[in-house]
Parts: C-alpha cells; structure tokens; sequence
C-alpha cells in the first residue's frame, strides 16, 4: 500500500494555488481597469508573446489560450472590432491568417505588462527584467 502525502505536500501546493488565484484576480482587475474583458488582453499577451514572431495564426492562438478554435475566432472578431488586433494574409498559407496586435492594442499591452512585472517582483517570483 502506498504511503500517504505528507501534509507539506498539500500545504505547498494549496500555497501554491492561492499565489496563482491571487495573480489571476490582480490580472483580471488590471484588464479591466483599462476597459478590457480578462481574455482580450490574455489574446494579445499570446500574439506579442509568441516564441520569435510577432503574429500568430488563430490555431496557434487557440492552443496558447487553451480554448477552441471557434471561441478563438469569435475572441479574435472582438479584438479586431476594438482596433486591439489586425488579420493579415499569412503569406506562407493562403488559407489562414496572422493576427497581430495594433498599435492602440500594444500601448495598452505595454501599461498592463508593466504592472504585471511590478505585481511579479512584488511577491517575490521575479527579481528583474
């Protein structure tokens, strides 16, 4: 019979679970403070964060927010109705597109990535970037 867990496992990890629930909410309130729905700015953190490149495909997209591909287009349809993000050709793909952030998109990205850094720091997770 396997032994139990020690209480210090359940202990880490419930820590470890409230610090990310508590990093999730100031999130969720940072967006929004800058009118954004939590899952908008996550969309264009994905695109301006996509391992070496600046546009990524809705697939690609989808992956990264782990949701579908349809919910992923619709998310994306409301992105570009704000001027948050742009569709361009995908040039490599004649039956896909890029998306990309725009540059109205990126100035609020670049104020809620700067908060987001600090919020890092502050609790102890990063030390500098």
């Amino acid at each position: 019979m396997k032994r139990p867990l020690p209480k210090e496992v359940y202990e880490t990890l419930s820590e470890f679970r409230y610090q990310l629930r508590k990093f999730l909410h100031f999130s969720e309130t940072a967006a929004r403070n800058e009118g954004l729905t939590p899952q908008q700015h996550q969309l264009m953190l994905a695109v301006k964060g996509y391992p070496g490149r600046d546009s990524v495909t809705p697939r690609e997209l989808a992956e990264r927010l782990q949701i579908t591909h349809h919910a992923c287009v619709g998310l994306i349809d409301r992105c570009e109705q704000l001027g948050l993000v742009i569709r361009k050709a995908n040039p490599s793909d004649g039956r896909s597109v890029l998306v990309e952030v725009t540059t109205e998109g990126l100035q609020i990205l670049e104020r809620l990535s700067e908060i987001h850094l600090e919020e890092i720091k502050r609790i102890g997770f990063l030390k500098e970037v």
